[in-house]
Parts: structure tokens; C-alpha cells; sequence
């Protein structure tokens, strides 16, 4: 699975419309991405368990920014048995159904496919589905293992969405 490159979107403005907010994380793609924008670890399994701290500081960022607007917040985020949020099984989907229910809005962390399994999850509800991420590429990385129990992504690199399409379109026309 190669992961999405992913950069947040400013919807902060937009979330003052609502008095409690579900944030809806994917675990593959925004916490890679912000791991690389970042140069932060990937994994540190000792502090983090199998979080990503750069991720996890911007989850955290976001939500006490709203709690103290008065905005109530929580996190859903799911690993097994397919931890990417656009390959959930109807139990995962079921899971976020239930979970959801207390809430006026749902932030997607993640990609439009993981937009769509959340929208679709909750088309019969009244939760807005806000997207909180766009794609700027794919990100390509090598891991590095270090002791102890630490992943880094090293030798980074954001392929941008278009980038094939720019070559071509330089070649065609030169």
C-alpha cells in the first residue's frame, strides 16, 4: 500500500458551526504525511505505542483549540482487521455508526475515498462529513528501524499529484 500525501486543511473557522465534533482518523496516510513534513518519527513505540507523535500533536492542537471554544470533540480511528479507513468492513462501519451518533460533525482525516466511506457510514444521520486533509501526492520513503522500537521515514520524498501529468504535458509541448 503506498500512502497518500496528505496536508491539513484549515476548516477551523467552519467547525465554530457546530457544538461537538468527531474527529475521523485514517491511520496510514495523515500520520505518514505529517511524520515527513515534519522529519519526525514515524513510530516510537516505547513513548507513543503505535501512534504517530507529529499526528497525534496536531489531533491534540485542533481538539483543545475547540474545547476551549466549547466545542466538544472526540477521535475514532480504526487498525483491524484493515486499518485504512477506505477498506472498512461493515463492523468497522457499524463501529463508527454507533460512535458518531453523539455528534454534530465528523473531520475526516484522510483521503476523498475515506471521506466517502465516512459520508456513506452516515447518510442517514444528521452528522455533517467535513474533509480535513487534500491530496498533494503520493509519499515515497524507506524505513529505517532504530533501537528502541523506533520507525523513522528516511530519504522522504512527496511525488506531487500532477507530476506525471507535468512531464508529459513538457514533453509534448517542447
Amino acid at each position: 500500500m503506498m500512502p497518500l500525501h496528505l496536508e491539513p486543511l484549515d476548516v477551523y473557522d467552519k467547525l465554530q458551526e457546530y457544538t461537538s465534533v468527531l474527529l475521523v482518523s485514517c491511520p496510514i496516510c495523515p500520520p505518514v504525511s505529517l511524520a515527513t513534513d515534519k522529519n519526525m518519527p514515524f513510530m516510537e513505540f516505547f513513548r507513543h505505542g503505535i501512534k504517530t507523535p507529529a499526528f497525534e500533536d496536531h489531533l491534540d492542537t485542533l481538539r483543545n483549540r475547540l474545547e476551549h471554544d466549547g466545542i466538544r470533540t472526540g477521535v475514532f480511528t480504526s487498525y483491524l482487521p484493515c486499518a485504512a479507513t477506505c477498506l472498512w468492513t461493515s463492523g468497522q462501519r457499524h463501529r463508527l455508526l454507533r460512535r458518531a451518533s453523539d455528534y454534530d460533525a465528523a473531520l475526516v482525516y484522510g483521503c476523498e475515498s475515506a471521506r466517502y466511506t465516512v459520508e456513506d457510514t452516515l447518510k442517514d444521520t444528521d452528522c455533517d462529513v467535513i474533509l480535513g486533509m487534500e491530496l498533494v501526492g503520493v509519499t515515497n520513503a524507506n524505513l529505517r528501524f532504530e533501537f528502541p522500537l523506533k520507525v523513522r521515514l528516511e530519504k522522504q520524498t512527496c511525488i506531487s499529484a500532477n507530476e506525471r501529468t507535468e512531464r508529459a504535458a513538457t514533453r509534448l509541448a517542447g
